[in-house]
């Protein structure tokens, strides 16, 4: 799914009004429709809505949903923001509603505005994603007794007083803090970051059927990974394959007590389908290695408890650095030497990344993608400190295409940057994943796809979405709180199994 600047939103609404051809008007009945067809498959009828409509677009949306729902028998009242000018289809769809009901209640101060009661629905319909400016006066206060009310929200398109990608932060604006918001045939930027989560606790697409023309001639570097983005066809088994078939991973990890993110990560490769997995680790995790990671070789460096060196790469397809490696110079000095000499695809995550951050350029002597697989704190100890996620995510494109490499930035809908300064936000995954070893989990399982010889890109995109749905099918079984790394581990093979209906 592509995913548009609010400005290009507009300009594929006027491009489908223009070609389909439909009118505005219409098409705003079409939204209005997909968000009432929402309210009933959820909500029973005698359910008291209260819907608050600003003077714009916005707000027709709320006044022909007001319409649709009380010719449906629904409770529902609707209040709407005094102002200089309407809309043309704010003032149609207050005709039309005029006509069902005179139960129609203009809000010109604060003594006009209605009990909410912690049992109500409320629906804003305030202003919706072209704002370009803070909200005051009136609405403003309207805004802060709809918060206050305790009762549920559900925000169309995108909770009023939030813009479309950039906000500040802290966000001291006047901004409902919407339960749910219904946005209409695209999500916005600005839901996939985490400062605005407290204005929308979960967020639904609605389609509308803006023109496809429209939508696939639009650029855009932004994009929702979802279940229909992921390519199946690599993932189907040939009778006749054997473990040489599927590639040879090299998991170069681990130092004295940090063992657990060797094998997290080397077991995480073993089920993501490589043919063989070897781990590089220090002497003093052999026997941990050897008894938890059965499935994998080990290499054995000449140091006791760290890293110091990597075998020969020649038999090796991909190679993963960084999970529990410790930050000694004798391994800052090996990490710079494979970036330097190697050129088989390289994920480096963990402490690799903390190593690179001390010798950044580097990354111009690569011979190969690398993939860097940052937290938001490593990814700031990387390329500097951002202000925002928003800062961060445009950072992360301009360092991408600096230096050419993949940027996997960790968080919430995961965002995989390709050199060409495209961002791939992911879809899948819960809170319970952020867990001590989880990254360790992706970094393997990004890896394993390279040494099945899945294309950097596609694997980075891939492996992100199968480990937050690795995450997702064992929080169905244990539940968020509690969840470990391991459980993501056992997981693994389920997730390919979902993808690809092996299950059918």
């Amino acid at each position: 799914m592509k995913v548009f600047k609010t400005s290009q939103i507009k300009s594929i609404d006027a491009f489908t009004i223009e070609n389909e051809p439909i009118e505005s008007i219409d098409l705003m009945e079409r939204a209005a429709t997909a968000i009432f067809n929402w309210f009933r498959s959820k909500y029973h009828k005698n359910r008291r809505i209260k819907i608050f409509c600003g003077p714009g677009n916005n707000g027709g949306d709320g006044l022909a949903l007001a319409r649709l729902l009380i010719n449906s028998g629904f409770n529902a009242h609707c209040y709407y923001l005094k102002a200089d000018s309407y809309s043309a289809d704010f003032l149609t769809n207050l005709d039309r509603l005029k006509e069902l009901t005179p139960e129609l209640f203009l809000v010109k101060n604060q003594s006009d505005f209605p009990e909410i009661h912690t049992d109500d629905l409320v629906v804003d319909a305030l202003y919706g994603s072209g704002l370009s400016r803070s909200i005051e006066g009136v609405a403003a206060q309207l805004i802060e007794h709809i918060n206050s009310s305790g009762a549920k929200v559900i925000a169309i398109d995108i909770p009023s007083g939030l813009f479309g990608e950039a906000n500040p932060v802290p966000n001291n604006n006047p901004v409902v803090k919407s339960d749910y918001c219904l946005s209409l045939q695209f999500p916005k930027l600005a839901f996939f970051m985490p400062e605005n989560e407290q204005f929308l606790k979960r967020w639904v697409v609605l389609p509308i059927g803006l023109h496809a023309e429209a939508i696939e001639n639009t650029a855009t570097p932004y994009h929702y990974t979802t279940a229909s983005s992921i390519k199946t066809d690599f993932f189907q088994l040939s009778t006749f394959a054997h473990k040489g078939t599927y590639g040879h991973a090299l998991v170069i990890a681990g130092s004295n007590g940090m063992m657990g993110a060797a094998c997290l990560c080397a077991k995480s490769v073993v089920r993501s389908g490589a043919g063989l997995v070897t781990m590089h680790i220090p002497k003093v995790g052999y026997t941990i290695a050897q008894v938890n990671v059965p499935e994998a070789l080990a290499s054995i460096d000449s140091c006791e408890t760290h890293i110091t060196q990597f075998p020969e790469l020649d038999r090796y397809q991909a190679v993963c650095v960084g999970p529990g490696i410790a930050q000694s110079t004798e391994t800052e000095q090996m990490l710079v030497k494979l970036i330097k000499t190697s050129r088989l695809p390289l994920v480096i995550d963990a402490d690799g990344l903390n190593l690179l951050s001390r010798n950044i350029e580097v990354l111009n002597n690569a011979n190969n993608v690398l993939i860097l697989t940052p937290h938001p704190g490593e990814f700031d100890r990387l390329f500097g400190k951002s202000q925002c996620s928003w800062e961060r995510l445009e950072r992360a494109r301009e360092m991408a295409q600096k230096y050419g490499v993949i940027i996997v930035l960790k968080g919430a809908y995961t965002r995989v940057v390709l050199p060409n300064g495209n961002v791939h936000f992911n879809s899948t995954g819960n809170p319970g994943m952020a867990t001590g070893g989880s990254g360790d989990v992706l970094s393997g399982i990004i890896t394993g796809l390279l040494a099945r010889g899945l294309p950097p890109a596609d694997a980075a995109i891939t492996g992100v979405y199968i480990h937050g749905l690795a995450g997702d099918l064992a929080a169905d079984e244990f539940g968020q709180i509690g969840l470990c790394a391991s459980d993501i581990v056992n997981y693994i093979c389920k997730a390919f199994q979902h993808i690809t209906n092996n299950d059918e």
